[in-house]
């Protein structure tokens, strides 16, 4: 009973009283408990007196004073909403039942209402869970007062007990969905980061307020601004899938080292994609390169969206990576194979076909063309078997790999015919070429036992007006000549004398 209340009634004779706040309590909007917690005072001033100053550390410790507290407790009347909330015919069938309304957390609840009144409060508040008489589950909030008549014993207690199940019921529903978020997010298959990206913006903006309009031009003169951009990303939250995919232990050490992730070749897809940004594409995707905090390479495929809500300022954004590192290797294998001789690890035809036409267009000028061929494969793959021929076709590849360097390149163009172009070179640059690769089969030899390694060879250098295959020819036409002089010398003297005969 409020003091209001309790003021008000005092104008009525004692009976007329009573009946007033009888009606008042039965008929009011709200479930209405009247209870006794004497038992329950008692029960907290024995552990007062017992010195107990921390009575939750205390009630953890004697969890059956909990027990004794609630069945202390004494129903007295409840209201009419009381009976229509939990379902019950009469007060009698109310009070027979209370066992089935409070159960499972409810003696968790009381024992924080036990605290508040151990505080010296004069009641006490919670959220609790109650039961219907049929079982139907219910949130309730509950409120209690001591009322003035009750104030030395606790006899008297007014308590409120508010459905408050559907607010609750949405509580859940919106913390579940949370955690349903929260798991996609976090559980996701792919690398997700959230970044706030409102610093970028207001960097591009301030230079859209310069007058600028040629975006791309401005990114070109000034890198530093995509550098600067790329350091005022500020990084929310990642995902498990992003610290396995960077080699990270932890959020903070990736946050930490983030530096070493974005670097290097990451700058100009950046600035891609501050320039997608500039003209209002707030999503975008493409394969970009980021590196693990153990330096390792990564290829990803990069998806960036603006949230929904936030594209006035960016200051919420999502970033998906997948890693196409496999992939990227895949696919650099296959141009390798497209481009290479197998065997021998060179370049092969289709590649020399290519650079004759980039040289033939484009230069450096002169260019000078090696023609060799391998002298004496049928006759080891006759004798000794094509592994022989093999293992001398990669010796020849050994030997090539290592004498021609960049600019120049070399090339299986055939079964044992091979070409070396120089690139920018003349005649004598071919020379010292040829010396090279002789002195180095001479090694080979001496290094490997088996068949004997030998290059028949032939040099030409293009001259003013002529097509590149017509130089090819010309070091082809020198190369078949040092060929005929070798298979002319005796088989014994051959092994004496150098590579290729001089022409």
């Amino acid at each position: 009973m409020t003091n209001a209340l309790a003021t008000t009634l005092k104008r009525y004779a004692p009976e007329e009283a009573d009946d007033i706040a009888k009606g008042v309590f039965d008929l009011a909007p709200v479930p209405l408990w009247l209870e006794d917690f004497s038992g329950v005072k008692r029960v907290l001033d024995r552990c007062r007196a017992e010195g107990v100053t921390d009575l939750k550390r205390h009630l953890m410790e004697h969890p059956e004073l909990v027990e004794e507290t609630a069945g202390s407790i004494r129903l007295l009347a409840v209201n009419t909403k009381t009976l229509e909330l939990f379902e019950a015919e009469s007060f009698d069938t109310l009070q027979a039942n209370l066992s089935s309304v409070f159960s499972g957390d409810m003696f968790q609840t009381h024992a924080g209402e036990l605290v508040q009144l151990f505080e010296g409060r004069n009641g006490f508040e919670s959220l609790a869970i109650n039961y219907t008489l049929s079982g139907r589950r219910l949130d309730v909030q509950v409120k209690a007062r001591i009322l003035p008549k009750g104030q030395e014993d606790w006899s008297r207690l007014l308590i409120s007990t508010e459905d408050v199940t559907e607010r609750e019921e949405a509580v859940r529903r919106l913390a579940s969905s949370e955690a349903f978020s929260r798991g996609l997010f976090e559980h996701s298959p792919v690398s997700l980061w959230v970044e706030d990206f409102s610093a970028v913006k207001q960097l591009i903006d301030d230079v859209r307020l310069r007058g600028v309009t040629d975006f791309r031009t401005f990114v070109d003169v000034h890198p530093e601004f995509v550098e600067r951009c790329m350091s005022e990303i500020r990084v929310i939250d990642v995902n498990q899938h992003t610290l396995d995919l960077f080699a990270a232990p932890d959020k903070a050490t990736l946050l930490a080292h983030l530096s070493d992730v974005f670097r290097d070749d990451m700058t100009p897809h950046f600035k891609e994609q501050l320039i997608e940004l500039w003209e209002g594409k707030l999503f975008h995707s493409r394969e970009v390169v980021n590196y693990a905090l153990g330096g390792e390479l990564l290829h990803v495929h990069m998806q960036f969206s603006v949230f929904p809500g936030h594209e006035r300022d960016w200051s919420l954004v999502q970033v998906a990576l997948t890693d196409i590192t496999a992939r990227k290797k895949a696919e650099a294998y296959l141009e390798y194979l497209g481009k290479h001789d197998i065997l021998t690890k060179l370049n092969n035809r289709s590649f020399f076909d290519d650079e004759l036409n980039r040289l033939e267009r484009r230069g450096p000028m002169p260019v000078t063309i090696i023609a060799a061929d391998l002298n004496g494969l049928k006759d080891t793959n006759d004798t000794l078997g094509h592994a022989a021929g093999d293992a001398l076709l990669r010796r020849a590849g050994e030997v090539l790999r290592e004498a021609v360097q960049r600019p120049a390149t070399a090339a299986r163009i055939g079964g044992d015919e091979f070409v070396v172009i120089l690139p920018a070179a003349g005649e004598a640059e071919g020379r010292s070429m040829m010396t090279a690769i002789e002195e180095l089969v001479e090694v080979n030899n001496q290094f490997y036992g088996g068949g004997h390694l030998s290059l028949s060879m032939g040099l030409a250098t293009l001259c003013d007006g002529e097509r590149l295959e017509d130089t090819v020819k010309r070091a082809d036409a020198q190369m078949y000549e040092a060929k005929r002089a070798y298979y002319l010398e005796p088989k014994h003297e051959r092994r004496r004398n150098r590579t290729t005969p001089r022409v």
